[in-house]
Parts: C-alpha cells; sequence; structure tokens
C-alpha cells in the first residue's frame, strides 16, 4: 500500500489553488501526455462534492477507464476523491490548501493499493510507484504554473 506524499509552495491563494485543482479541463492539460480525458460524469468545469468523473487515458500502452467519486470537501481547504471503479484496488486522494504569508502550500497524498497482491507490490517497486509520483508532481508543476501566471496578470 503506497502512499506518496508531496508538499508544494505556490504564490498564489488558497481560493485559486483549490479550484484549479479540481478543475477537470486542468487536469486534461496536466496528464496530456496519456490522452487522459473525461468521458463520463463531470467532463468538464469544476467538480464538486458528490460527483464522479470516469478518465480515459492510456498507461503503459493500455487504454484504461478509472471512475472517482468527490467523497470530502471543504472549500477551499480540502477535498478527497476515491477511485469508485478502476485498475487499483482502491485509492485515496487527499488534496489540502493550506494558506500561508507568501501564497498557499498544497498537500498531495495518495494512498492506493495495487490490483494483484503480490504481483501488484512487486510492479510498485519495480515501476508503480514511480511512475505515479511523476504523474502527479507533473500535475501539481502545472497548477502551480496556471496559478502563480492568474496572480501575475491581475496584478
Amino acid at each position: 500500500m503506497p502512499l506518496i506524499q508531496m508538499s508544494l509552495m505556490i504564490h498564489a491563494p488558497a481560493q485559486l489553488c483549490f479550484d484549479l485543482s479540481r478543475s477537470i479541463d486542468i487536469h486534461m492539460q496536466s496528464m496530456s501526455q496519456t490522452g487522459e480525458k473525461a468521458v463520463a460524469g463531470r467532463t468538464g468545469g469544476l467538480i464538486e462534492l458528490g460527483e464522479t468523473v470516469t478518465w480515459e487515458a492510456v498507461h503503459f500502452g493500455v487504454r484504461q477507464r478509472l471512475t472517482a467519486r468527490i467523497t470530502e470537501m471543504e472549500a477551499p481547504r480540502r477535498f478527497v476523491d476515491e477511485m469508485v471503479q478502476g485498475a487499483f484496488q482502491r485509492f485515496y486522494h487527499v488534496h489540502e490548501f493550506v494558506p500561508q504569508p507568501e501564497g498557499t502550500l498544497m498537500l498531495d497524498s495518495f494512498d492506493y493499493t495495487s490490483p494483484l497482491g503480490v504481483l501488484g507490490k512487486a510492479a510498485d517497486r519495480l515501476f508503480l510507484e514511480s511512475y505515479m509520483t511523476r504523474l502527479l508532481r507533473k500535475r501539481n508543476e502545472i497548477i502551480k504554473r496556471i496559478a502563480e501566471e492568474q496572480v501575475k496578470s491581475t496584478s
């Protein structure tokens, strides 16, 4: 059961970071290398509490679908998405936004269990955990870039 945790300082208000993080459109932009797109549920705009989104993407040469639901939301501080259906046995993804004097500290915690028992655990060690870490890091960097550009353009 890997737990991927990251933090990133963003020089932008918490509300902006919160909204960009739950934007379906920004998510698709940040995952363009996998061809990820929203195909069911909420397919654009800002996902809200109780809503689902089904993503379709190519990972490791295989087209996959994954459905996640927003199960907790405390705007603009925190939201949680959990897998409803997909390739993982389960995942629980916490997004937190902590106001700081210079902006927002964005905290990301992705707790997941791979399928296939011992084979899944081996896949985690060999490649999956590092692959997921890279995807999350790229997504967070794009959110940071967009948020900071928006702040600059309104200053």
